[in-house]
């Protein structure tokens, strides 16, 4: 890399303001629809809350109910079941009954994929 490129790219914008049709209009075509990324938004602020996060990660080992939720994070049952309750709006957890207990689990593997691809992308 020669001075000139590197002092060209350190900054936070361009030193000359070229627009690239082709690569614009790549990216348009290539454009995810407003409602899909305003729910990926919203999956992302909820993944931005520790507790929620503490609640996540326990469940990609095991199915647990809220107490054991409760225990684990030393959080009321209250409060876990208002931040399962916004997991499972998410489609990120999901209920199963059994008799009179209620346990939560991982929507799906893609919440787990998710989860295991964020923790590696932030331990490199």
């Amino acid at each position: 890399m020669t001075p000139e490129t590197k002092e060209n790219i350190e900054g936070d914008h361009c030193v000359v303001r070229v627009i690239h049709l082709d690569r614009v209009d790549r990216a348009r075509r290539n454009a995810v629809d407003e409602p899909e990324l305003e729910r990926l938004a919203h999956t992302f602020k909820a993944l931005g809350d520790i507790t929620r996060l503490k609640i996540l990660t326990a469940l990609q080992a095991q199915e647990m109910c809220v107490c054991d939720l409760a225990a684990y994070t030393c959080i009321s049952e209250s409060a876990i079941s208002h931040q399962l309750r916004r997991l499972k709006d998410l489609a990120l957890v999901k209920p199963r009954r059994e008799g009179q207990i209620v346990y939560y689990r991982l929507d799906d593997d893609h919440v787990a994929e998710l989860l295991d691809i964020a923790l590696s992308h932030i331990k490199e």
